[in-house]
């Protein structure tokens, strides 16, 4: 019954006003039924990544460097700390600033602009540190150690001329047994695959049984046209002799 006028609605009135409901356990069995079509879309999607990462996917490598930032006499006060504290941010702004980004270019002769290196360059503060890490990362062992070095001498160079302080304090410089091989693993690209595959199947299917207006059963017709079924009339299909 209609609740704002008291008056009934028409039959099929109330069904285009009503919320779609869903039933998990419907969407259950559904999905259950058609576990091969899922299995088969985790296994293609697997298939593709795993395709991917196998020709296509170029490895990344990662070669990191330090710095320390603190005055260098030889006593070294609380306010000297804090200090040191508060110039980190602006030590690793300079570190990605379009100057030294270009002067690294320059010296390296690379073959990119400031805007492509700033984009393999990560800086990073660890927490209740003085300590600046340089990372590096692109496809090619020796570039990033190079880029890497060259960054943090040309880094340590601007910084002083900016600040005005004493230079920071080398750590460690990268070296090419320390480079990291920080390509995402194979296992990785197949598990990505397969959920992908999976979720697009379940949409799918899920869609294909919300878009789907026919009436089946009685009950269909109950749900949805909120009317009574008066009869039924059964499918024989008749068999060949």
């Amino acid at each position: 019954m209609d609740r704002l006028s008291g008056q009934q609605p028409l039959a099929g009135q109330g069904a285009a006003d009503d919320v779609i409901e869903i039933d998990l356990r419907e969407i259950f069995f559904l999905l259950l039924g058609n576990w091969r079509m899922v299995f088969l879309a985790m296994l293609a999607g697997a298939v593709l990544l795993g395709s991917f990462h196998a020709f296509l996917l170029e490895p990344s490598y990662r070669a990191d460097a330090e710095i320390y930032i603190t005055n260098t006499d030889s006593v070294i006060s609380f306010s000297d700390l804090q200090l040191s504290a508060a110039l980190t941010d602006d030590y690793a702004n300079i570190i990605k600033s379009r100057t030294v980004l270009k002067r690294v270019i320059r010296q390296l002769e690379l073959d990119l602009d400031y805007e492509q290196l700033r984009e393999l360059v990560e800086v990073n503060n660890p927490e209740s540190t003085h300590i600046i890490e340089i990372m590096v990362t692109c496809d090619d062992i020796e570039l990033s150690r190079n880029i890497a070095n060259a960054l943090l001498n040309v880094s340590i160079d601007q910084i002083y001329q900016i600040i005005g302080s004493n230079e920071p304090t080398v750590i460690d410089y990268s070296e090419a047994e320390a480079v990291e091989n920080v390509t995402p693993s194979l296992f990785s690209y197949l598990a990505k695959g397969a959920v992908a595959g999976m979720f697009l199947a379940c949409a799918f299917l899920l869609i294909r049984v919300l878009m789907d207006t026919t009436i089946k059963t009685e009950d269909d017709i109950d749900r949805y046209l909120r009317i009574p079924a008066l009869a039924s009339v059964p499918y024989f299909r008749e068999s060949q002799e």
